[in-house]
């Protein structure tokens, strides 16, 4: 059995190839890459490169060529080109002939008022066309998105949400980089759909952790989305990032990402790492890089 995992060399590929690493033999293992050099390391350990590029659909044959699962990790970028992407990718599994595609979603995806929701219900649809056996797996959000904003409370900063009492199931990307790993490498996983949550907390009840963690008093400061957009002009932020991240805080309110479930135990025998758990290392790490 041959296994390759796209976008190999990003932060919650290459800990899906890690964690896969530590079960499979690295001769059953390949990576999709844009830059193989990015990815030498994983050579130098017995994995096989590939070069495969989303938006070179001919590339992805050879890339995808004699494989019998295939995890596709979606991409970066606006909504219509990471469909381009996912449908190129798809389309590319079809050809050569795999026979298990397990592909990075949103929680909900179907239903989701979520900005992102609408790139993952394409590519759903995408691959149920193919009559490919599936596994979807619907992140919730990684825990590491909020670097940016404990990044500010280190400064001094409070933290600044226009999210009011919206509800999120954050988890580590290593939680995730775990399930897929044992869909990819698991037997039983044939056409199923994981709802990937951490326990749900609103804006405050993760800044309480943080506050715990830190050992000081963070303030929480509620916005209305227009605020929000003008303090994260303040502080720097490019003019076209702004109103995406809005639309984040916007879809967070709205409830977008309060879903709960217990897949994680299905599929790593454990719930998601609590937060408690989970932020005293990235505070850590963050700390470190200043």
């Amino acid at each position: 059995m041959k296994i390759l995992v796209t976008g190999a060399t990003g932060k919650l590929g290459t800990k899906v190839v890690e964690t896969l690493l530590k079960t499979v033999p690295a001769s059953e293992l390949a990576v999709s890459v844009r830059n193989p050099e990015k990815a030498e390391g994983f050579k130098a350990r017995g994995v096989e490169v590939r070069q495969g590029d989303f938006d070179r659909p001919e590339t992805l044959d050879s890339a995808f060529a004699g494989i019998d699962r295939l995890l596709i990790i979606s991409a970066d970028g606006d909504n219509e080109t990471r469909i381009r992407q996912h449908l190129n990718a798809v389309a590319a599994g079809e050809r050569a002939g795999v026979k298990f595609i397990a592909y990075t979603s949103i929680v909900n995806a179907t239903e989701s008022t979520n900005l992102f929701a609408p790139t993952h219900k394409a590519t759903e649809e995408a691959i149920l066309k193919t009559g490919i056996a599936y596994s979807f797996l619907r992140n919730n959000w990684y825990l590491e998105n909020e670097i940016p904003g404990i990044q500010g409370v280190l400064a001094g900063a409070p933290w600044v949400t226009s999210a009011g009492n919206g509800k999120v199931g954050w988890a580590l990307q290593q939680d995730y980089a775990e399930a897929a790993a044992a869909v990819l490498s698991g037997e039983g996983h044939e056409n199923t759909v994981y709802e990937l949550s951490g326990s749900l907390l609103t804006q405050e009840e993760l800044v309480a952790v943080l506050a715990k963690v830190l050992g000081k008093e963070v303030s929480v400061q509620q916005v209305d989305d227009t605020a929000y957009a003008e303090i994260m002009k303040g502080a720097g932020l490019p003019d076209f990032l702004i109103p995406l991240l809005v639309d984040i805080q916007r879809s967070i309110r709205e409830g977008s990402l309060a879903v709960e479930s217990n897949d994680f135990e299905k599929l790593i025998g454990h719930p998601a790492t609590p937060i408690s758990e989970a932020l005293p290392p990235l505070v850590k790490g963050i700390s470190k890089a200043e």
